[in-house]
């Protein structure tokens, strides 16, 4: 993998799609001085459509709540993650269509779906608008329409990363995707094909890659004691976490919490000496997957050795199925991607058949969430393309995985809640707890603890209203179910628990967050990263793993005494 190559696309493809939907902005007489009249039915002599203009009241209201700069640079990394999604899925054929969207078939810069857009069965796509484009020899609005409907499209399968393009994200468009040296030329050009092979990892390098610019920005304004915000946390804190600790952290975790309980596994699931060598000398099968960064449990004390037979009896008694693993701070979804296969193994191991294994992983064992949006979409993108590629049909069973943006529940509908809610006393008094405990849940991300509540009831009242007609309908689905998701997702406990926590020192933290981890983690307060260690053990069974990444400190400074006692 061309990691500069990599780098040198991600960096620039920023610069470029911020000045792109910067410009498309301008044109609506939205700049980073004026916002302009969101009732207005022309701008620059252009009479806006009825769409148009709705789209651009919603992008003004979004500026006037985030400012302008946060709004344009969430809009170019939507575009740039669904670039990048749709890559990947070209490149190893899962779009449902098979028609390329980037490239022809011989990975040239000729988009196939502009020869094949007359033959094509696309869901929404009007043939009406085809002709016309095609007659007017209008090819650039041609592509912006079959992106956009191709986007729309995979909504149904992949709806945590192609939401509906019909907000003010269609409006920032960039331009000129077809010229020569646009964005789309130099992901193609730049990044070899055999590089988005079935490695999802690619996805979390162009995360990295994509930030660090603005991680340089925060830092530098750091040394100047500006504080870092909760919008500037995940660029801040964000590491891709390489390929091989992340499979030294899970094989020794989850495999071995599976191992210690099924040890007639081991012959299926750990190399022999000589693949072990073999592997060690760095001659790898790609086919091979077993577990190669695993470590046999040292000796112990006659003592220690009966009580973790007794822990292993309780192994012993765990089917796949109740198996439950989270990368709480999971980034672009790396940790997750490989839970994902080390699952896959131990179900095969059981007799499951590979449909079967990849349905219930995906619907009973993996969790992820992040605070960045972005990065928790392409945590649900990678754990998707997972999936996809163990059951090819994967994408028409309907499944979705449980990885999540951390939400905050600053600004419910109220008449949202009350509809939803109907009048039951416990669902409105879990909905409060749940509300009340996920306020400004942005600058907390995952250190937050969350009460338990009867998510079935919750689920079984998100089940009920789907159908339903009121207004209120479609604002309790997009603003509370997601709440419940998080909730859910922080308020239980795992067998395993592997996450690269974000690194940030006290003196960093805003104000909310640092009275808040003084009064919640005074034992740990100095660090996030060591903080997540304290959370992790409360996220855990007790009898449960837990792997990550930290920094040493905690093992020997006076002020982590209090965190060590209570770890031992």
């Amino acid at each position: 993998m061309n990691k500069n190559a990599i780098k040198k696309f991600a960096t620039e493809s920023r610069r470029e799609l911020i000045s792109r939907v910067s410009q498309r902005a301008l044109k609506y007489g939205i700049s980073d001085q004026e916002v302009g009249n969101p009732n207005d039915d022309s701008v620059n002599g252009h009479l806006l459509s009825s769409t148009e203009k709705k789209q651009r009241a919603a992008l003004i209201a979004q500026i006037k709540e985030k400012g302008y700069e946060q709004v344009m640079e969430e809009v170019a990394y939507t575009w740039f993650n669904r670039f990048s999604a749709l890559r990947f899925m070209e490149v190893n054929g899962y779009l449902p269509t098979r028609v390329r969207v980037f490239t022809d078939e011989n990975n040239a810069f000729k988009p196939q779906i502009l020869t094949e857009a007359i033959h094509m069965e696309l869901d929404g796509l009007d043939m009406e608008n085809v002709y016309v484009y095609k007659e007017a020899n209008d090819n650039d609005e041609l592509y912006k329409y079959l992106l956009i409907t191709q986007c729309n499209a995979l909504n149904s399968v992949l709806p945590g990363m192609f939401q509906k393009i019909s907000d003010y994200t269609e409006l920032l468009f960039p331009d000129n995707l077809l010229r020569e040296g646009s964005v789309i030329q130099q992901m193609i050009e730049l990044i070899p094909e055999d590089d988005w092979k079935d490695q999802v990892q690619i996805i979390g390098w162009l995360y990295q890659y994509y930030n660090s610019e603005k991680k340089d920005d925060v830092f530098a304004a750091l040394k100047k004691n500006v504080k870092i915000t909760k919008e500037n946390i995940p660029a801040a804190t964000q590491l891709f976490t390489p390929d091989w600790i992340v499979r030294y952290m899970v094989e020794n975790s989850l495999g071995r919490l599976w191992l210690e309980g099924h040890p007639d596994a081991k012959d299926q699931l750990l190399p022999t000496e000589e693949e072990q060598s073999a592997y060690a000398a760095g001659n790898r099968d790609p086919e091979d997957t077993k577990w190669h960064y695993y470590l046999e449990e040292a000796e112990q004390e006659p003592e220690v050795q009966a009580q973790l037979e007794e822990i292993r009896m309780e192994y012993a008694a765990l089917t796949p199925d109740q198996l439950k693993v989270i990368d709480p701070c999971s980034g672009s979804g790396h940790i997750l991607a490989y839970l994902f296969d080390v699952l896959m193994k131990i179900y095969e191991s059981y007799g499951y058949t590979t449909r079967e294994a990849v349905a219930s992983i995906v619907e009973n064992n993996l969790y992820g969430l992040d605070i960045d949006d972005r990065a928790a979409q392409l945590a649900y993108f990678a754990v998707m393309m997972k999936a996809r590629r163990y059951d090819r049909r994967f994408f028409s069973r309907g499944i979705q995985p449980h990885v999540y943006a951390i939400v905050e529940s600053n600004h419910v509908d109220s008449f949202a809640l009350e509809y939803f809610c109907d009048g039951d006393a416990k669902l409105k008094a879990a909905m409060d707890t749940i509300i009340s405990e996920l306020h400004d849940a942005k600058e907390y991300g995952s250190i937050l603890t969350v009460t338990p509540q009867d998510w079935s009831a919750l689920y079984d009242r998100f089940a009920e209203i789907t159908e339903d007609i009121n207004m209120s309908r479609e604002t309790a689905l997009r603003e509370l179910l997601p709440l419940v998701q998080v909730a859910e997702a922080l308020a239980q406990n795992y067998d395993a628990v592997v996450t690269n926590p974000p690194y940030m020192g006290a003196s960093g933290m805003s104000g909310k967050l640092s009275s808040f981890v003084k009064k919640k983690y005074p034992d740990t307060k100095s660090d996030m990263s060591t903080i997540m260690m304290e959370r992790t053990l409360e996220m855990s069974t007790s009898h449960g793993y837990i792997s990550m990444i930290n920094i040493p400190v905690w093992m020997f400074l006076s002020s982590y005494e209090k965190m060590r006692n209570t770890m031992l």
